[in-house]
């Protein structure tokens, strides 16, 4: 009974840590898009000032792609706890499945036609369908095509870095209307086409790597890693990961600010996947037991996808012109710290809403129409 007490807390404290760090690392990259010219290529982004190029260089070297990599396998291990739920429920798997990739699918949609054309949520419902074909595979296989999937897109991934930035100056100048002088109907109309066009190369770039982290996730639940922070392979990705990937990372958002952009911006896309396999080890050796205050803050940070949206709803107003108007009025330093702010509300906000809610507000609709229909 008493062993049981003592492992009880990381079967349901790892999850919250990779949660929590996860949205911090997606928003302080996001707002890089929401505060400032998405149609900036990713090479040579505009820096005003030292602060710009110190603040893009920590964001690049420490969260691009890293986090997004964290949040890729938290679905996986989503899955296999729905599995989990479905089986001690006596609910038809399939069903309840294809329910809630129907409902990220939704969201997603909604999400970035209204919000943020970065959206990753509809990559999620249509890699996540092809997730459900592997749901049967032993842990082994879903290893070794995770780890497969994640070296091809570091190969294929800089590829994006390298192509040419052919955009409109037709659209450039609508982005300024819509989103300086525009009230939010304009606005979402230009997120609506820049989603249009970015939706097919973020599914072919982002999508695979995607699948990779999927399949991990849900190898870590069948194997009971996720059950266990202190499995011997979370301390391996710790001993052999992380410190290479952050290094490498490091140098090469370097590179990528004061020296060779395209080299750089390559060098730190490509190693990403490794650097999160360190950040796994790191988060593992850190998800211990909490306070009461950390414990509220962990709980909050399992509404990730309320926490998520509405990074996404506040933020576009803040900056945008129907909202306070600062899209590009502020240096990079500023806008990263009001998004870090923003997620510290939310926290704060679905804190107090689960005293009374087991889940945000995008999670029970969610869970709304994942259920339609099986109970």
């Amino acid at each position: 009974m008493t062993q049981t007490m003592q492992r009880q807390p990381d079967r349901a404290l790892l999850p919250d840590y990779l949660r929590l760090i996860a949205l911090f690392g997606i928003v302080v990259v996001n707002v890089q898009y929401i505060a400032f010219s998405v149609f900036e290529s990713i090479a040579t982004p505009t820096v005003q000032s030292q602060t710009d190029a110190v603040t893009l260089f920590l964001v690049h070297g420490l969260a691009l792609l890293k986090t997004y990599g964290l949040f890729s396998f938290m679905f996986g291990v989503g899955l296999g706890f729905l599995m989990r739920a479905s089986e001690r429920r006596g609910l038809p798997f399939g069903k309840v499945y294809r329910n809630r990739m129907i409902g990220l699918l939704l969201l997603g949609l909604a999400h970035g036609l209204l919000f943020f054309p970065g959206d990753i949520l509809v990559i999620y419902a249509v890699t996540g369908s092809i997730l459900y074909l592997f749901r049967n595979w032993t842990v082994q296989r879903l290893v070794r095509v995770g780890a497969a999937l994640l070296i091809v897109q570091a190969i294929i991934i800089p590829v994006l870095v390298f192509m040419p930035d052919d955009t409109p100056a037709e659209f450039v100048q609508f982005e300024q209307i819509a989103l300086i002088d525009g009230g939010f109907l304009k606005a979402a109309i230009f997120r609506s086409i820049g989603f249009a066009f970015s939706l097919p190369v973020f599914l072919v770039f982002q999508g695979i790597s995607a699948l990779g982290w999927f399949c991990l996730g849900l190898a870590a639940v069948k194997s009971g890693m996720i059950d266990n922070a202190e499995h011997p392979l979370w301390r391996r990705a710790r001993r052999l990961c992380l410190l290479p990937g952050v290094v490498l990372s490091l140098l090469g958002a370097a590179i990528w600010q004061w020296g060779a952009p395209l080299p750089g911006a390559a060098l730190t896309t490509s190693i990403a996947p490794l650097a999160t396999l360190g950040y796994l080890g790191l988060i593992a050796a850190i998800a211990r037991p909490p306070g009461p205050l950390v414990a509220r803050v962990l709980r909050a940070g399992g509404s990730s996808l309320s926490i998520y949206l509405g990074q996404s709803i506040i933020l576009t107003t803040i900056f945008a012109g129907y909202g306070f108007g600062l899209w590009n009025q502020v240096d990079r330093m500023t806008a990263t710290l009001i998004a870090i702010g923003v997620t510290v509300l939310l926290i704060g906000a679905l804190s107090i809403w689960r005293l009374w809610f087991r889940q945000g507000p995008f999670e029970l609709l969610l869970r709304r129409i994942t259920y339609a229909g099986t109970v």
